[in-house]
Order: structure tokens, then C-alpha cells, then sequence
């Protein structure tokens, strides 16, 4: 039997499966962002959907489907639909992720053609 969080051993095949699930939502840079706007804060779609520069029906979709992969939630203020990040371990994958990578000051797609010429 695995025995991880900080022991040694892998994780099941349906972890796995399950975490590759995960990133593979996140593989969306329009869901990436939409994500790093919910762990800042709740919003509704109207804000979320001017803060990522997306339309609204293209992020509606995108909260679809990140609320039916339980990572983020929602409740009714009154006509409103409030979204906000059900699991913080996502919160904490994102902002390290991002942070690294902002912390480099290398831009992903500069970075991948250098290490292809080399």
C-alpha cells in the first residue's frame, strides 16, 4: 500500500488518474486564470469574466466545468450566481505554479525554444 504525504511509495492508479484529471482542467490557461481569480476572492461571473478577459458564455462553460470536477462551488445571492474555490489544496498548486514561474521572469514559450535549440 502507498504511503505518501512526505512517506515514500507511489499512489494508486486511480490517484493518479484523478490528479491527471485535475491538471488536465488546469491545462486551460483560460481556467488557470479563472482559478487564480477565485483564490484571490468569490466572484460572479460578470466580474470573473472582465477580470479574465474572456466572454461571459466561454467563462459560464469554464465554471461548468470546473464546478462539475468539484473545484470550485457557487451559491444564489439573490440573482447571482457567487463562485468560489471548494479545494484550497488547488489554491495552493496554483499560486506555487504561477508564483515559480513569475519568479523566473522567463516567459514558458521563451523558455521551451531555448531548451529546443540546445
Amino acid at each position: 500500500m502507498a504511503t505518501l504525504a512526505g512517506g515514500s511509495g507511489d499512489p494508486s492508479v486511480e490517484v493518479l488518474t484523478e490528479a491527471a484529471a485535475v491538471f488536465g482542467l488546469l491545462a486551460s490557461s483560460a481556467r488557470l486564470h479563472i482559478m487564480w481569480a477565485l483564490s484571490q476572492g468569490e466572484s460572479d461571473v460578470t466580474h470573473l469574466a472582465d477580470r479574465v478577459g474572456g466572454a461571459l458564455p466561454a467563462v459560464s462553460q469554464h465554471l461548468a466545468k470546473l464546478k462539475l470536477a468539484g473545484l470550485v462551488r457557487s451559491r444564489r445571492e439573490g440573482r447571482r450566481q457567487v463562485y468560489y474555490v471548494d479545494d484550497p489544496d488547488i489554491v495552493t498548486v496554483v499560486r506555487v505554479m504561477v508564483g515559480q514561474l513569475t519568479a523566473r521572469g522567463v516567459p514558458v514559450a521563451a523558455h521551451r525554444t531555448a531548451s529546443r535549440g540546445s
